[in-house]
């Protein structure tokens, strides 16, 4: 499988990558700057013969000083207490043995990375044992994130923490950075005083000098190790759960969250089995993190933009927890199958949220998603080669480059077909449990082969590679007692009269996020809307227009630039100042970036102000949004 991963160039094909561990020391520096220094350490079993050179997966950014074979781990002792920073922490590491050096070449990839050669004293043999070293210094790659205090919500001391999907841990570390390849890992990571670690693991234990350990024994890809460092707190929320936060944000996570998560948790366990991960935390990242959430195990990083302060958002981490199962157990083996990832999960969020809040509100939030995935096609075109579900990601081709909606909400509708075929929602559940105890810890390219090579007349292949509209869709007529009010009052604002008597008729307040989202996507489809309507909008729901809830906020930023209603221009502003999440930024910059003039000089004058505390990437898309000079052009 890892062969056929264009992304990767490491030996995944020669080695069977069987345990990593980590050793690292953590800096800031000056500017928000800083740098990681220590090793790599990777336990390898050799799969081809005469396999003499060792190829990892690594950065420009990442400079290795040295390179060496150790010996073949020893059976693992008790475990000393409180062992220093190089210590092996019963990982079998012998450190007084000798360590026998090896030549080592970085050689250029691709775009996004490196290939780091290692050359073997002698080839080995198919079964050999070894035990590969890297001492490095990285920091200033694409995969970790440093941050000034100005950066954060306490503005106080500076922060940092790595982002590994798709392909950007090989600037945090040299791997094996295809999904294809999972492996337990440890790691020892000792940082300044007053500041705290936290990593993508199950153990989690605090030694002296501000070191912390970490051991995760199940087997993950490299994507989902995942380090933070800053000055961050807990509060327990749940029998298995606590967040995560800067003391500043840590009683409005407590709040939001206090008892939500178990329920979450114990609704996916009894639709799709165990949740093997033992704990499950959530870390509320400063205003910057580009991302809605990211599923690393054990630890959810999710953006603040979730503390809406009245639980409204409190349910979209249903879909970073049902990640536990489909992605983190089971995964794609590459990136252009990442819709088996997006699409199951996509699946069982609704299937969750279906069970604790019934199918009226789950099919609303799901015309909301499919709704967003017409807008993207509408936007791409249909037969766009990347509104396939099996992508095919060409040599040097980022596949970050790839994400859209289509894995998202396509892989839905492909997998409520299966279920649709199986023709009883619970059995097909119950054979996804079953399949995927079996399958635990592994990377697939085509799960569904086993559920569908029974099936007569079944389109696979226009399913996974015919771009375009799904070709089934699931029924969404549960949802139509929370969509036809939505509906109606977009067709009353959109109407030259503007019947405000008619308007002020419908009673929006008891409508939850979902509804008020359904019908300010109504109201952005149809506007422009007549003149004078959008501030009259304004006026008479304060609750959208100067609501905290970032699902709203978008939504009306949007509306008030495809109107152009330049009095509200400020709210675009302050939006965009407030957070970096790429699901929001993009979709602003781009209406910016169409619409008037005054919308334009607005996108240029956010940016520039606002672009130092954007992730790298979402700089770049912004960049070439804009039409700006981006790196490598």
């Amino acid at each position: 499988m890892a062969s056929r991963d264009a992304a990767s160039a490491c030996s995944a094909a020669a080695f069977r990558l069987r345990h990593l561990h980590l050793e690292l020391s953590v800096a800031f520096g000056p500017a928000g700057a800083g740098h990681l220094q220590g090793c790599a350490r990777l336990e390898l079993t050799c799969l081809q013969e005469g396999a003499g050179e060792l190829v990892l997966d690594s950065h420009p950014s990442v400079e290795v000083e040295s390179a060496g074979l150790a010996p073949a781990p020893a059976p693992a002792p008790a475990p000393a207490p409180q062992p220093p920073l190089g210590g092996s922490h019963g990982e079998g590491r012998d450190a007084a043995a000798p360590r026998r050096p090896l030549r080592f070449q970085s050689r250029p990839f691709a775009s996004y990375g490196s290939a780091l050669h290692l050359t073997l004293p002698e080839p080995l043999t198919a079964g050999d044992t070894v035990v590969v070293e890297v001492a490095y210094r990285a920091g200033a790659g694409p995969g970790v994130c440093w941050l000034t205090p100005e950066q954060t919500a306490g503005k106080q001391k500076p922060y940092m923490y790595t982002q590994g999907q798709a392909v950007l841990n090989r600037s945090f570390f040299p791997c094996f950075d295809t999904p294809a390849v999972k492996c337990p890992y440890s790691a020892v990571i000792k940082v300044p005083e007053g500041f705290t670690a936290l990593m993508s693991a199950i153990t989690r234990e605090k030694q002296k000098d501000n070191t912390f350990f970490f051991k995760m024994p199940h087997p993950i890809p490299s994507y989902l190790v995942a380090l933070v460092v800053g000055d961050i707190v807990s509060a327990e929320v749940g029998p298995r759960s606590h967040v995560w936060a800067e003391p500043c944000l840590i009683e409005a996570a407590k709040k939001e969250y206090d008892g939500v998560i178990e329920e979450f948790l114990a609704t996916g366990e009894k639709l799709f089995g165990p949740y093997v991960w033992e704990r499950y935390d959530v870390l509320f990242m400063p205003p910057s993190f580009p991302f809605g959430g990211m599923e690393n195990p054990c630890i959810t990083f999710v953006t603040p933009c979730l503390l809406a302060g009245d639980r409204s958002l409190a349910d979209v981490i249903i879909h970073e927890i049902s990640h536990s199962w489909f992605g983190n157990l089971v995964t794609n083996a590459h990136w252009g199958e990442f819709w088996l990832n997006e699409g199951f999960t996509m699946y069982a969020q609704r299937r969750i949220s279906t069970a604790l809040y019934g199918a009226a509100y789950t099919c609303l939030e799901a015309a909301t998603g499919r709704a967003l995935l017409r807008q993207h096609m509408d936007n791409t075109g249909e037969n766009h080669p990347l509104n396939k579900l099996r992508v095919t990601i060409e040599p040097g081709v980022d596949p970050e480059d790839t994400y859209n909606e289509t894995p998202y909400e396509k892989g839905y509708c492909f997998v409520s077909y299966l279920a649709h075929l199986v023709g009883d929602q619970s059995k097909f559940d119950g054979f996804l449990q079953v399949l995927y105890v079996r399958l635990e810890c592994v990377s697939v390219l085509l799960l569904l082969i086993m559920v569908t090579s029974s099936v007569v007349g079944f389109e696979f292949d226009r399913w996974l590679n015919t771009p375009g509209w799904p070709p089934y869709l699931p029924d969404l007529s549960p949802g139509e007692a929370l969509m036809k009010p939505a509906e109606h009052l977009a067709e009353l604002w959109a109407s030259p009269d503007r019947n405000m008597e008619a308007i002020k008729a419908v009673d929006i307040s008891a409508w939850k996020t979902f509804q008020l989202v359904y019908f300010l996507d109504k109201i952005l489809q149809k506007s422009p809307l007549p003149d004078g309507n959008v501030e009259e909008m304004s006026a008479l729901y304060p609750r959208i227009s100067k609501a905290e809830n970032a699902e709203l906020r978008l939504r009306w930023c949007q509306i008030v630039l495809k109107n152009n209603h330049e009095p509200e221009f400020g709210k675009v502003r302050s939006f965009l100042g407030s957070q970096g999440k790429q699901k929001y930024t993009l979709p602003i910059y781009r209406a910016m970036a169409n619409g008037s003039e005054a919308a334009q000089a607005l996108a240029m004058e956010t940016f520039s102000s606002t672009a130092p505390q954007l992730h790298v990437n979402v700089q770049n898309y912004v960049k070439k949004i804009l039409g700006l000079q981006t790196k490598g052009n």
